[in-house]
């Protein structure tokens, strides 16, 4: 037997409830547990006032203990039943919990479903091609909600492996980290030579775009985490008891209901992190707007020896009194709003308008 919260247990009784609401259940018990690929499966053997029950979480399904009287068995056929889950039964875009960050995900989406009907080089070639758009927004939105603050030269808007780079720098900071930056950053900067070699070369195969998409997938999936992570506070661990049982919670405040927030939450010892507002949009994450700032606007004058502004009259008289009462200056460089011209016999002149 698994050691199992109350809210675990709470949550396989409710899923059951709602499954088979024509049974009681009497027992649940959490017994066993794999980790296939990047997801973790929990199972629960349920009983009820009937028979029992194989509950296998991640996603969350039951199977009668009549069927599948061996566990391996049930865990067998859940992550297989897992694996060929059609496309249209995927979480869809706007259900996952990826703000600001999903255009970059369409692109991915797109590409993934264009590998479906690939067939000859030029359809590869199109899906190269919207890999490096789905990467390209990726380091798009990094540079908003990550801003430059590096004294260094800032990098070229499509610079995409020093933005990179710089992402890694900011969200996994310091040497306990060194390898996991490495990973993601030689993760993302492959999948972007190889998205820009297949959007060109006329030898491609099926294999390399559906290799393209997947090394898209699981690098751009590694780095949103990432992102995701810095963006909204999420510690390595617990800082109450140092546990990795972390999981996101979100809410509303009372006093304003239409902004949603979202904190870190321990399952072992119900420690609660700062909640961070969840912004739709990345450019919310950008620096705050900086106001226009307030007086006239300046009127360079050429030659700029002084700056003028539409109400200084007295510093015009004093800058024509004493540059351009000369006879050679060409007094069409001053605003005529404040002069009367007069062409006389010896050459232009002009009076300041009292």
């Amino acid at each position: 037997m698994l050691p199992a919260t109350p809210e675990e247990t709470e949550a396989v009784i409710e899923y059951m409830n709602w499954q088979a609401p024509d049974l009681t259940v009497e027992f649940a018990q959490k017994v066993y547990s794999e980790n296939v690929l990047d997801h973790q499966h929990v199972v629960w053997d349920v009983h009820t006032n009937v028979d029992r029950w194989w509950v296998i979480t991640n996603p969350t399904n039951l199977y009668s203990q009549s069927q599948f009287p061996n566990m391996d068995l049930a865990v067998t056929f859940h992550v297989g039943l897992c694996l060929r889950i059609p496309r249209g039964h995927r979480p869809k875009l706007a259900d996952m919990p990826i703000e600001p960050f999903a255009e970059f995900y369409r692109y991915m989406s797109e590409a993934s479903d264009a590998l479906d009907h690939a067939q000859e080089v030029a359809d590869y070639q199109a899906i190269g091609v919207r890999c490096r758009e789905a990467l390209l927004s990726f380091t798009n939105a990094v540079q908003i909600a990550l801003p430059w603050t590096s004294t260094e030269k800032k990098p070229k808007r499509a610079s995409f492996k020093e933005w990179v780079e710089h992402m890694c720098a900011v969200t996994m900071g310091g040497s306990t980290n060194e390898f996991r930056r490495h990973l993601i950053r030689s993760l993302l900067n492959n999948a972007w030579d190889f998205a820009n070699w297949l959007t060109h070369t006329k030898s491609s195969r099926w294999f390399d775009a559906e290799a393209a998409t997947s090394t898209m997938d699981q690098s751009m999936g590694l780095a949103t985490s990432a992102v995701i992570r810095h963006l909204r506070g999420v510690p390595d661990v617990c800082p109450a008891c140092g546990s990795h049982r972390l999981t996101p919670q979100r809410g509303f405040k009372d006093d304003n209901p239409e902004i949603q927030w979202e904190r870190p939450t321990c399952m072992k010892c119900d420690w609660v992190g700062e909640p961070r507002q969840i912004f739709n949009e990345v450019e919310d994450y950008a620096d705050e707007k900086h106001p226009p700032p307030d007086g006239e606007c300046v009127l360079p004058i050429v030659p700029l020896r002084t700056l003028l502004k539409p109400s200084d009259k007295p510093y015009l008289r004093h800058w024509w009194n004493q540059f351009c009462w000369p006879r050679k200056w060409k007094l069409a460089l001053i605003d005529k709003d404040y002069l009367n011209w007069d062409d006389g016999e010896a050459g232009w002149s002009g009076q300041v308008r009292s």
